[in-house]
């Protein structure tokens, strides 16, 4: 597969990575004085490493492990994805200066003080895997912090500051047997500084992290269904806080998505979802009715709490009777595709296997 391809299937696998990325972003009601937003970052959190030590955040580490048919030509590209968390100030001048409030209103528009977040992507690679069977190759992870100050009307500004962050990615090859290796993949957060609070903590954390793993002439090897000779090597194989699985199209074997929620092989987004609402606690259509039902003012206070909040919000107001009966679910039976389903819209007892769908996983009925 040449590079382009590899790119592509990538694109395609990002969609669902995102939702990986930004699970647990931002709950429903969606506002910044909602008691549901005030403990955020969820999944994928690695956290500095003096948390070991204080109790203030998560653990600073993740490992993946899997195995890979390979040959001499063989590459494998890493990528890890995460969130950086951005704090959006609000400031008001006054007597003594600027002093920072937890809500602006200027010109009609209000703005919260909220924990935003900037996505990154930082690409490793492609390795030879011939060249990591010897030592692990480790790379050093520096993004950098910063600080940016929008003016908001005559005395009053938004001012958004980032911590630096600091990690190492240690990849390395272990022959398994002739052919297959387990590659090796170990995640750390290295960050100097000490901290106080969980709070401090979460302002030097990965969050969201997760790994996007692909090969060129090569395949890798489902962890969750093996090929039977190849199942003892895969249950060698350990994974902390990080869990592999096939990534893109059914039936390709070039890309593996290391998730901290645990997934099958080959996710997808569900063809009926009009897009993320960062909540999975909550079932689509449930959750779009809720936001359809939200006062203006409740509304307002979300559109003013955060870009995704405000992106959600517009598009169930938006969203038509015909897109939301999408939502509801359809009824999959493959033992009989023509056949019309059953009233109510759930199986019978004659409809042995069928599956229903409430717009996001098939599961089981009956």
């Amino acid at each position: 597969m040449t590079g382009t391809d590899t790119g592509s299937r990538l694109d395609a696998v990002r969609q669902v990575a995102d939702a990986v990325l930004y699970e647990g972003y931002l709950l429903y009601p969606y506002r910044a004085t909602s008691s549901k937003n005030r403990m955020r970052w969820q999944f994928g959190v690695l956290g500095p490493p003096d948390v070991q030590r204080t109790g203030g955040g998560e653990e600073p580490a993740m490992h993946v492990q899997c195995l890979l048919r390979a040959d001499d030509a063989t590459t494998v590209g890493v990528s890890l994805r995460f969130l950086q968390l951005q704090i959006r100030d609000v400031q008001r001048g006054g007597a003594d200066g600027m002093a920072s409030v937890e809500r602006l209103t200027v010109d009609g528009r209000d703005v919260y003080r909220w924990d935003e977040a900037v996505e990154r992507e930082i690409p490793f690679g492609p390795y030879r895997v011939s060249d990591l069977t010897g030592a692990a190759v480790v790379e050093p992870v520096d993004v950098p912090g910063g600080e940016d100050v929008e003016p908001v009307g005559a005395d009053a500004r938004i001012v958004r500051r980032r911590r630096a962050l600091a990690a190492q990615v240690a990849v390395r090859a272990v022959a398994v047997e002739s052919g297959v290796v387990r590659v090796e993949i170990a995640v750390a957060n290295t960050a100097p500084d000490s901290v106080q609070d969980r709070d401090a903590a979460t302002q030097l954390s990965f969050l969201g992290a997760h790994l996007l793993l692909s090969v060129t002439g090569g395949e890798w090897i489902s962890s969750l269904d093996p090929p039977p000779q190849l199942a003892s090597a895969v249950a060698t194989c350990t994974n902390s806080r990080c869990w592999p699985v096939l990534a893109g199209p059914e039936g390709s074997t070039d890309v593996v998505l290391g998730s901290p929620i645990i997934l099958y092989d080959h996710p997808a987004v569900a063809e009926q979802s009009a897009g993320a609402l960062f909540d999975s606690t909550e079932i689509d259509e449930i959750l779009t009715l809720r936001v359809m039902t939200m006062t203006p003012q409740e509304k307002a206070e979300a559109r003013a709490t955060d870009p995704h909040a405000a992106t959600i919000i517009d598009r169930c107001d938006a969203m038509s009777a015909n897109s939301l009966q999408l939502l509801h679910g359809v009824l999959r039976d493959p033992h009989a595709a023509s056949e019309l389903p059953a009233p109510g819209g759930w199986k019978s007892a004659a409809d042995d296997g069928a599956t229903w769908s409430d717009g996001q996983d098939d599961v089981r009925t009956g």
